[in-house]
């Protein structure tokens, strides 16, 4: 009895953590394509004024953290009025706490908006990858710079 209850505890925890949920129209705020299309990259950021953006990528995520006032329709004038950030552990394809992911920098595998940061929730996943795939670099939320941001979209 009590096996059985573990086990349906367990399942339930998984299903719990699913994937950013999406429908067709919604589209990246940054670059506008469709965010359902690319489900490995997908990213989210909430407002304090209760509006949702959704992302094609991490990188189009941190675009809107550190400049959010460039999209004022979604009501955030600095990061400060961003209450969630969300992104897809590229391992599992779980939603997961950008602020506490692991991101791998200088990859061989691009997104949708090129070169890109791809996030994982553990650390060990983030260096299998790093190792498969020619990462240069693992690095926390707290480590991302606007300049490493624009560096990957070419604009340094």
């Amino acid at each position: 009895m009590i096996k059985t209850v573990v086990m349906t505890i367990l399942a339930a925890g998984l299903l719990m953590a699913g994937s950013i949920k999406v429908n067709r129209n919604d589209t990246c705020a940054v670059r506008q394509f469709k965010v359902y299309k690319y489900p490995s990259w997908i990213a989210k950021a909430e407002t304090a004024k209760g509006e949702t953006a959704y992302f094609s990528s991490p990188k189009s995520m941190f675009e809107f953290y550190f400049q959010p006032d460039r999209w004022m329709e979604f009501g955030a004038a600095t990061p400060d009025d961003i209450t969630s950030l969300t992104v897809t552990d590229f391992n599992t394809l779980n939603a997961i706490n950008a602020r506490s992911s692991y991101y791998v920098y200088g990859s061989t595998q691009t997104s949708p908006a090129g070169d890109d940061l791809v996030p994982f929730a553990k650390l060990e996943d983030a260096e299998k990858f790093a190792k498969k795939y020619k990462g240069k670099r693992i690095l926390r939320f707290s480590e991302i710079k606007n300049s490493l941001i624009r560096l990957l979209n070419g604009r340094i």
